[in-house]
């Protein structure tokens, strides 16, 4: 859905900026003064900063920069931002002399007509664009009269991706000139915990950025902090230019004691699953490579480079075959064959002597591949538990065969069947990049960019890692029925090593406190279910007024003033008091579908000799020593329960022999305890009746 809103966005001003008179502000002379540092062309950005918040991999992000117009007439001020092609703006604002003018944000071609009337009526607008490999480029302008200041407010949002075993965020910094306050800051909180967080930056060389930069995390929060002064800023000693000029990305991963997790929020909630450990399923691929003339030169060479290492890469367990495409097709086998290490050796020969030639036909490549694939499920060549993939590159537009792209999507989506996915490269830009994207969508799969660099094979290479290792397939995320509604995209064909899938949806009643999710999918030997139990029952802390909830979902634990509480995930919370007494309540869940037993809390005192002897109510009336005796045992209603009398506080109380589980050591199973039942709500034994013991609320 964001990406729909990045080819032609726009942010038009409000028309009162060009009345206000700072669009065309006219000259006003100043007196001739000295110009701080950092001042270009007569404006002086004096501060940037990026603030990131992230939330359970939701970033949050705001940039604001601050210049003030040194020069002696008006200048014009220009605002870039650069940022993730996956993200979407959700305001921003321009500030004048403490006047601020909000802006709208548009769509598609109402942002592009819109956009282009401003501009021809002076007003201010900006325009997001393509900008690299991973990024789109946000530009406004505006005209600011002498000895003013402006401030440019940017909010961008975007839902932060697993990609090889980590959420990435991807920041560009390039503010062009020294910035005497120059900032980012990252603060991200994970209800999971945070495993890992680190970050690096690509123009700046390790000692000055660890000097400039500090991260932390710890349990649920992490924090990134990047602060360069002016001189760690310049690209030399004595030089005024600024070596700010490249990519800032902020890794990190949480912890996963289980596969899933479930999150909720005001009656909506989000499902992240990404299990680890299971083997990979045998892959069957078939590469479609065009080999049409465009591709002569270092475009064939680095595809042919990256073609042997993906080659290296290959399980003895895969199958595979080339396919190579210009105004004929030319396969390397007839069948897909295993990748054992004579064939592995076989196709490397081929790879090293592909040549380009021809023209571009798409159609029959890709129509040869899928063929290929399907032949081989059908005729049991590849194992039963196997998945296939087919890669398509291409540098061009179909001109031999069927050249129009939705004829040749029709062909292949009729082909396809949707029995596996097809993933698309389009390398460099002259190339109909909208019909590879829609046609892979469709077909289960995504469409990449090979960017035409000195890394080209490298770019391949790597989108061949985030598929080699498919651990998944046929996946479905399963929910109570009539409980959940507008559900996001649930049934995946593949769930990949270092991926992770994410479903959303809302809960039809809002006070639902427990349901099951079931993740399924076929793995590399069998079927597998992942079942989570999702129980929102909040623990609220209090520390006066100030109040901190916690569900059974969460591990924490806080510590202030001799007090220490845990929270072990729906295992129990630990309550101790320095070096004194130590409760634990533990969360026993009962099987969902039993007629009659339901979750509950049990309460365990440890070291209660430790608790004072004016301690009393229902358990602490027991915590010190008590005399009682057993006599009179004999048989029960019961045969296995014999019955006794006790005589306890002055009473003769008749008790039946039996067992209770001890949850203090193991929460999960317990152990078992030889004991005394006392009858009638335990009258006699405690003080009072039981009723005196029930309050109808804690506070």
């Amino acid at each position: 859905m964001a990406s729909a809103w990045w080819p032609c966005l726009i942010l038009a001003l409000l028309s009162g900026l060009a009345a206000s008179g700072f669009l065309r502000s006219p000259s006003r002379p100043l007196g001739k003064r000295s110009l701080p540092e950092g001042v270009s062309n007569g404006i002086e950005v004096y501060s940037t900063k990026i603030s990131c918040k992230v939330t359970s991999r939701f970033a949050h992000n705001v940039v604001t920069t601050r210049a003030v117009n040194r020069a002696d007439t008006a200048k014009e001020v220009s605002f870039d931002v650069e940022l993730p092609k996956t993200a979407f703006i959700t305001n921003f604002t321009l500030t004048i002399d403490g006047v601020t003018y909000p802006g709208n944000v548009k769509e598609k071609e109402v942002a592009k007509k819109q956009y282009e009337k401003a501009v021809s009526q002076g007003k201010t607008a900006g325009l997001v664009k393509a900008s690299g490999r991973k990024l789109e480029k946000f530009t406004v302008s505006v005209n600011v009269a002498a000895g003013s200041k402006v401030t440019f407010e940017l909010t961008y949002e975007e839902l932060l991706k697993r990609h090889k075993g980590k959420y990435e965020m991807y920041l560009k910094v390039q503010p062009k000139q020294l910035v005497k306050h120059f900032e980012i800051e990252a603060d991200i909180y994970e209800p999971q915990g945070i495993s890992t967080l680190d970050a690096e930056a690509s123009f700046i060389t390790n000692d000055l950025l660890g000097s400039a930069l500090t991260k932390s995390f710890s349990g649920k929060k992490g924090r990134v902090s990047f602060k360069p002064s002016l001189d760690q800023q310049r690209s030399c000693p004595t030089c005024t230019d600024s070596l700010l000029n490249g990519d800032f990305i902020i890794t990190y991963d949480v912890n996963r004691e289980s596969p899933a997790n479930v999150q909720i929020v005001n009656g909506y909630f989000v499902h992240f699953f990404a299990p680890q450990g299971l083997p990979v399923v045998p892959k069957n691929v078939v590469f479609v490579i065009d080999v049409s003339g465009s591709m002569h030169g270092r475009k064939m060479e680095q595809t042919k480079d990256a073609l042997l290492k993906i080659l290296g890469d290959m399980k003895g367990e895969d199958y595979l075959n080339f396919i190579l495409f210009s105004g004929d097709v030319i396969t390397w086998k007839d069948d897909l064959v295993q990748a054992t290490p004579e064939n592995i050796e076989e196709a490397r020969i081929f790879v090293k002597n592909i040549h380009d030639r021809g023209l571009t036909n798409i159609n029959d490549g890709l129509l040869r591949g899928i063929s290929m694939l399907n032949r081989a499920r059908e005729e049991h060549r590849v194992p039963e538990r196997s998945t296939s993939i087919i890669i398509m590159l291409t540098d061009g537009d179909a001109n031999v065969g069927e050249s129009r792209p939705e004829k040749i999507q029709e062909n292949v989506r009729n082909a396809i069947g949707g029995k596996f996915p097809l993933y698309n490269l389009g390398f460099g830009n002259n190339l109909n990049y909208n019909f590879l994207e829609s046609m892979a969508l469709e077909n289960h799969g995504l469409a990449r960019r090979i960017y035409e660099d000195s890394d080209a094979n490298l770019q391949l290479q790597g989108f061949y890692e985030e598929v080699a290792n498919p651990l998944l397939t046929g996946v479905e995320v399963e929910y109570p029925e009539n409980a959940i509604q507008d559900l996001t995209q649930n049934a995946y064909q593949h769930f990949y090593d270092g991926s992770e899938i994410v479903v959303a949806g809302r809960l039809l009643d809002e006070d639902m406190n427990n349901f099951k999710a079931d993740v399924k999918g076929h793995g590399a030997t069998n079927d597998l279910t992942f079942t989570e139990e999702v129980t929102p029952e909040k623990i609220a802390l209090w520390n006066g007024a100030a109040q901190s909830t916690f569900t059974w979902l969460d591990t924490v634990t806080i510590t202030q003033d001799g007090l220490s509480v845990t929270i072990n995930r729906k295992k129990n919370m630990v309550i101790s008091f320095g070096d004194g007494v130590t409760f634990v309540v533990v969360l026993h869940q009962a099987w969902k579908k039993h007629p009659v037993h339901q979750d509950f809390l049990g309460f365990y005192v440890v070291d209660s000799h430790r608790m004072s002897a004016q301690t009393h109510g229902l358990l602490g009336q027991f915590f010190q020593p008590f005399d009682f005796k057993v006599s009179d045992i004999h048989p029960g209603s019961d045969p296995t329960k014999p019955d006794a009398m006790m005589v306890v506080k002055n009473h003769r109380l008749t008790v039946t022999r039996g067992s209770q589980k001890d949850y203090r050591k193991d929460v999960n199973i317990g152990t078992k305890v030889a004991c005394w039942f006392v009858h009638n709500n335990g009258q006699g034994l405690i003080d009072g009746v039981h009723s005196d013991y029930i309050i109808p609320d804690l506070f």
